[in-house]
């Protein structure tokens, strides 16, 4: 390469001094050139853009850095921007070129030519400054961010949930799920809505506070259930989420509106149907309790009245015959009579202790107690409150039932040897608790099958809006716990509201 015959400032001269460091601590890349593109000067900047550093660029045509393909063209521009002032003024504009760094890599900059006038010795000096900005990384951030954008909104347009976005209360976005709720083909005329009008009357101020809540930061994914006007004037049933959009200066709301129409409506049906299956089972828990009744009433009045009427007539016939009064064959009779009436007896107090209804719960549960114990050979401690307050008679049953139950799964299952039989009354409610000392029941003993007796015993305290708890103890057995109200609902069934 020949000696310049005005040689410029080195890069070293023309970045020295205060402007010079200035120069040097700008992020963008800053070449000089002489008129005839030579590099003279380059700071950090543009030493890591080519690549290389300066002592391997100073002296080089800039033509170096560019593109082999392009370099023809831009020989071209060289000289028009040489000799056109026109020209000049247009680079004077940021345009963006591919630069080819010193390893062969390429990348894509901004770039802003300005000339330069120098005093020199011989006169005035031209130089041009080349300012360039690497947008590789920018291009790809740009680049990543429409495809992130083009995502999100295939998300937002194939949800099969309604996407709303609305900018302080008018609708500004809605997908293609909208549309369908709107029964629309394009939800385009009712952008620029105000979301409350899109509802019925009675959901605008819900929804309005709802917003004004989110905007504000008070609330997060807040639901409102409503009521939206379609565009044929029907009405669906919706629930809508609602959660404030990042960065949007506290204006923006997003809203994911789900309709909930048909589930409601098959809530309603299985609650209607679950109602009538519960006022059915306490219809047939109430039959079978009158029959108990009076299957129990005949079995203590007739069958039990005869059985003694043919006791007294053998008595009378072994008078008449002149029989001893220890003939085996009449004492035999008279034992077998007297078992009978003893059976028949049982038999009617398991069906329906007359106690019961004569001397009250209390006492059934007494007799309960006392007749386990004599039975299973067990413990049986029942605690009772001194004073019975008046119950309902279904109430009354249901316990009566309960104890008769879990004594009966003592006696089959746990291998107890002692069991503790509580009633007391809290609050209005009734409290019945049953503890024994065996093996215990598994946690899922309601669940499993087979257990229809303890899920009766649930069924009949849900129906008297009551509870039924059965688990282990520690330390081993179980403990079983209902509580009913003093007063069953009038209707037999728990009140109970769809929400």
């Amino acid at each position: 390469m020949t000696a310049h015959p005005n040689p410029p400032p080195t890069g070293a001269e023309f970045f020295a001094g205060a402007s010079g460091r200035l120069l040097c601590a700008v992020r963008d890349s800053i070449v000089i050139i002489d008129a005839e593109q030579t590099i003279v000067a380059l700071n950090p900047a543009a030493e890591a853009l080519f690549g290389c550093p300066a002592a391997q660029a100073l002296g080089q045509s800039l033509a170096r850095f560019v593109p082999a393909a392009l370099r023809d063209e831009h020989a071209e521009q060289v000289r028009r921007y040489a000799t056109t002032p026109a020209t000049q003024a247009a680079l004077a504009h940021t345009r963006r070129v591919p630069v080819q760094r010193a390893d062969g890599s390429e990348l894509t900059a901004d770039i802003v030519l300005s000339r330069i006038e120098m005093a020199a010795p011989e006169g005035v000096r031209v130089l041009f400054a080349a300012m360039l900005h690497d947008v590789s990384t920018e291009r790809a951030l740009e680049e990543e961010v429409a495809r992130i954008e083009r995502r999100m909104h295939a998300v937002f347009e194939l949800s099969p949930s309604a996407i709303w976005i609305c900018e302080e209360e008018l609708l500004v976005y809605a997908n293609r799920a909208a549309a369908r709720l709107f029964g629309v083909d394009t939800i385009d005329p009712l952008l620029g809505t105000r979301v409350c009008d899109l509802l019925d009357d009675e959901s605008h101020a819900r929804l309005r506070t709802e917003l004004q809540r989110t905007l504000a930061g008070s609330t997060l994914g807040a639901i409102v259930g409503a009521r939206l006007r379609r565009s044929d004037g029907t009405q669906r049933e919706v629930e809508i989420a609602l959660a404030a959009l990042p960065d949007h200066g506290q204006r923006s709301v997003q809203l994911v509106v789900n309709d909930v129409t048909e589930r409601r409506r098959e809530a309603i049906d299985l609650e209607r149907s679950r109602r009538a299956l519960r006022e059915l089972s306490a219809s047939v828990v109430e039959a079978r309790e009158e029959e108990r009744r009076r299957i129990a009433r005949e079995l203590h009045d007739e069958l039990g009245q005869r059985l003694t009427a043919i006791k007294l007539d053998l008595a009378a016939l072994a008078r008449a015959a002149q029989l001893a009064a220890g003939d085996e064959r009449v004492a035999a009779m008279q034992a077998t009579l007297d078992d009978t009436v003893a059976s028949v007896r049982r038999i009617a107090s398991d069906l329906r202790p007359l106690m019961l209804d004569d001397l009250g719960l209390s006492a059934a549960i007494e007799w309960l107690a006392r007749d386990a114990s004599q039975r299973m050979g067990i413990t049986v401690r029942a605690k009772l409150p001194l004073q019975e307050p008046p119950l309902d008679e279904r109430v009354a049953i249901a316990l009566f039932r309960t104890v008769q139950e879990a004594l009966t799964n003592v006696a089959r299952h746990s291998g107890a040897q002692l069991v503790d039989v509580a009633l007391e009354l809290r609050d209005d409610q009734l409290v019945l608790g049953v503890a024994d000392d065996g093996r215990g029941l598994p946690d899922d003993a309601l669940e499993r099958r087979g257990s229809f007796g303890l899920l009766g015993l649930q069924e009949r305290a849900h129906m008297l809006g009551g509870t039924l708890e059965v688990k282990a103890r520690p330390g081993g057995g179980t403990q079983l716990t209902m509580r009913l109200p003093a007063r069953a609902p009038a209707d037999g069934a728990p009140p109970e509201t769809l929400h």
